[in-house]
């Protein structure tokens, strides 16, 4: 079953595999990593979900492509790739590839076993450890019944996606020495697909250059040269349970992976079309729209940031560019819409008025985020949309460009400022006075206008989570919540 190569490779029929599968190549060395140093000062991922929703970014081109598939591994790959699938609108299923550990060291992977029966043993841990053939087939034919099993599990009744012809993205959770993703990939090529594109949230850069070797096209968030183990890139690194795999693949199958999720939106405002990116995920209670402020747009890196943390605690979002291609290209030599707050809050408010016919968001409540002149725009809009509104977050906000409409803003308003940004922090701390509602200014220390210092724009993610998810609720649940007692906050 097995050749002579550094990493040896066979199947019950003996089929070549590989990027160039009719040429007869063979998959490459994947030398063993060693332990390096500690990896950069680059942010870890809260959890799997979000490090999906990064690397869906990533693989912004395959969005909406009709060919596109996403395949996870499980179990830990499968949350990755359910953002993944849902960021790109394609459909979700397993790719059940299993670790040949060495025997009394299991996490110890001397090869992988995948469905069909495919298998790569890595000559360079099996011979130094002098491993019997004997002992890897024991362990390959129980790990190739535990592959069956799985399937069976994950799937239930359902078949696998067909791949034939398509472009498969092939998803795991983090790339170390690349065994498991490379007979992952292998086995993918005797199904015929037209591309396989293999993604991970982080991965070592040397197995990633192996696998070239293997897929058509990698793809990473993180390559760090400092790489040492996958769950050091992660806040939280929990073991996936199969209950939650099963769960996912269901939500698949039930279509919402395609139904929910982020989605190109245009928004007709008088004469013009506003562009902007809905996410709304199953059972949200509100949605936040983002006002972006001077100089800022949709794709700001910061407010994608903070919008990750509101859908990773359920919300709904819409990024939202308040000017379009043509105003913004005028604006980058002139800039002078972006101070017009009239002209935004009015734009603001038609896309309130939008989100109120449109069938994914009519019955959620909503909020707005401001940044700096975009949190002036909100402020006014706030009032004109009256109670349509059930709250307001400030992030180096310009209050002061709001004041008239301060004193009517009926919605509880957050105002958040970096303790470094003594400007703006002193019209923050006026405008707190103006306000006449549930109100609190917090202060990040150590941060400057952009909080571009190590841990604040996380303080601010969390900060407006807690905020939203206090205050926003379906119009429905409204009447049946009791109004909580006013009162206010300052520092």
């Amino acid at each position: 079953m097995f050749t002579s190569q550094p990493w040896d490779v066979g199947s019950p029929n003996e089929r070549p595999i590989g990027r160039e599968a009719r040429a007869g190549n063979h998959l490459p060395t994947l030398a063993p990593r060693e332990d390096r140093n500690q990896h950069s000062c680059m942010s870890p991922f809260r959890n799997r979900h979000e490090a999906g929703r990064l690397l869906g970014e990533r693989l912004r081109q395959y969005a909406g492509q009709p060919d596109v598939v996403v395949l996870g591994l499980p179990r830990g790959g499968v949350p990755v790739a359910f953002e993944v699938a849902r960021f790109l609108g394609a459909p979700l299923d397993v790719c059940v590839v299993r670790k040949l550990g060495v025997p009394g060291h299991e996490e110890l992977a001397m090869g992988a076993v995948a469905q069909g029966g495919l298998a790569i043993v890595n000559r360079e841990i099996v011979e130094p450890l002098r491993i019997p053939q004997s002992v890897i087939s024991t362990v390959a034919d129980r790990e190739a019944e535990e592959v069956v099993r799985r399937e069976k599990l994950y799937r239930g009744d359902r078949p696998p996606l067909d791949v034939e012809g398509r472009t498969v993205i092939l998803v795991d959770d983090g790339l170390a020495t690349g065994a498991t993703m490379a007979v992952a990939a292998m086995a993918l090529r005797y199904h015929d697909p037209k591309k396989i594109v293999v993604a991970a949230p982080v991965g070592a850069p040397s197995t990633l250059e192996d696998l070239r070797d293997t897929a058509d096209e990698t793809v990473c968030v993180y390559t760090p040269e400092s790489f040492r183990a996958v769950g050091e890139w992660y806040v939280d690194f929990s073991p996936t349970r199969d209950e939650e795999v099963q769960q996912l693949l269901s939500a698949e199958a039930q279509g919402d992976v395609a139904e929910y999720g982020e989605r190109a939106v245009s928004i007709p405002v008088d004469d013009m079309t506003l562009e902007g990116d809905l996410w709304v995920p199953t059972g949200a209670e509100g949605i936040v729209v983002f006002a972006h402020g001077s100089g800022s747009s949709r794709h700001s890196p910061r407010n994608q940031y903070v919008a990750r943390a509101l859908e990773e605690a359920g919300l709904a979002t819409l990024l939202l560019d308040l000017l379009t291609e043509d105003e913004e290209r005028t604006e980058s030599s002139k800039g002078f819409l972006r101070f017009d707050i009239e002209l935004l809050a009015a734009r603001l408010m038609s896309t309130t008025d939008w989100l109120r016919q449109d069938a994914r968001t009519r019955g959620l409540g909503i909020g707005y985020f401001g940044a700096s002149t975009g949190a002036a725009a909100a402020l006014v809009a706030a009032v004109a949309r009256g109670t349509d509104i059930q709250a307001v977050v400030s992030r180096g906000g310009r209050p002061d460009l709001a004041t008239s409409a301060l004193s009517r803003v009926q919605a509880p308003v957050l105002l958040i400022v970096g303790g470094d940004d003594t400007v703006t922090l002193d019209l923050n701390r006026k405008a707190l006075q103006e306000l006449a509602v549930e109100k609190r200014l917090e202060i990040v220390p150590g941060a400057s206008h952009l909080f571009e210092e190590p841990g604040t724009l996380e303080r601010v993610a969390d900060l407006a989570r807690d905020w939203f998810v206090d205050h926003l609720s379906k119009i429905e649940a409204l009447a049946h919540r009791t109004a909580p007692a006013e009162h206010q906050f300052g520092h």
